[in-house]
């Protein structure tokens, strides 16, 4: 039987990461819950749900619902989470999962091992994440000494979530949790120290560009992330005898696409490593059909994110 699911939010991320690959993943989207009923039918219309709330608290009292998708504005991720969990559902929020150390704790106690959490990151779990934590241990190109993220979103659209701070706004939010799990997959969360630092000079005062560094000992990993007129995101992993770069590494397409893992020794010839296109989103949802759960994973991610952004707060001038 499909895994069935009510969606909190009538978004358009939703309809590309619920219903588009639900069908292959042996899931199927039963219900919808909007902040607006009219939006929420003219979704369900749109789509061909056949069940609409009239609120989000109804749909996770819906006894056919085993799992809800949550793409609310950042700062409600954590408290519709956590009422799911606690109605027994099984719970998939669009990243950030949470936006505090706190709030993701709260979680984790009212998820109790019972219920599977994953946070929305479409980029984990890639085949080139492996084997660059493979070049990182067998050491064949010396030691990594840095990795450098980059990560540009377009301009957003006046008036969203994302221009305002009380809705959890601001680039660093967005962008967190891609660097984040993919430095967890290949180097660990395992630092010696951490630094955000942004001048909070958008829009009602939120970061439209940020930068933050974590200390490994000798290694050093940063990301740079802002707005900008072109979508890009990029890795790079210096080594002693090698770069390695693996561009594109997000882009903001459904369709599935192959991923190219550049590597450049300082002594031989450059080699490309090809990846076979992955339908990012349908892999996602495949994975919580099977029962893969992510919160064990995103708790630290989580706790550092905060982290990294509390320090930047603490450095602004008022």
């Amino acid at each position: 039987m499909p895994l069935e699911i009510g969606l909190i939010g009538a978004t358009g991320i939703a309809a590309r990461t619920m219903l588009a690959p639900a069908s292959t993943a042996n899931a199927h989207v039963r219900a919808v819950a909007a902040s607006d009923a009219v939006r929420a039918k003219e979704f369900a219309n749109q789509y061909g749900i056949e069940v609409v709330h009239e609120n989000y608290a109804a749909l996770l009292a819906d006894p056919q619902v085993e799992a809800v998708y949550i793409s609310l504005h950042n700062s409600a991720h954590h408290r519709w989470a956590v009422r799911a969990a606690v109605a027994g559902k099984h719970v998939i929020v669009e990243k950030p999962l949470c936006l505090t150390a706190e709030e993701v704790a709260e979680l984790e106690f009212a998820a109790d091992g019972n219920v599977q959490v994953t946070e929305a990151v479409a980029t984990a779990n890639h085949e080139w994440q492996q084997v660059v934590r493979s070049f990182i241990e067998d050491g064949r190109y010396g030691a990594l000494r840095t990795v450098h993220t980059q990560l540009t979103f377009a301009e957003p659209k006046p008036g969203g979530y994302r221009d305002r701070p009380e809705l959890g706004g601001g680039i660093f939010y967005d962008c967190a949790s891609y660097w984040l799990q993919a430095l967890q997959a290949t180097i660990g969360l395992d630092i010696t120290d951490y630094a955000g630092a942004s001048s909070f000079d958008g829009p009602n005062g939120v970061d439209r560009s940020f930068q933050a560094t974590l200390g490994y000992g000798e290694t050093t990993a940063a990301l740079e992330c802002g707005i900008g007129p072109n979508h890009a995101s990029e890795h790079l992993f210096t080594f002693d005898r090698a770069t390695v770069k693996l561009r594109n590494f997000l882009r903001p397409v459904i369709a599935a696409l192959p991923l190219n893992l550049v590597i450049t020794p300082t002594d031989g010839d450059r080699k490309v490593i090809t990846f076979a296109p992955v339908a990012y989103y349908e892999r996602q949802l495949t994975r919580v059909v099977e029962g893969h759960s992510d919160l064990a994973d995103a708790i630290p991610r989580i706790e550092l994110m905060d982290a990294i952004y509390t320090d930047a707060r603490r450095k602004v001038t008022p």
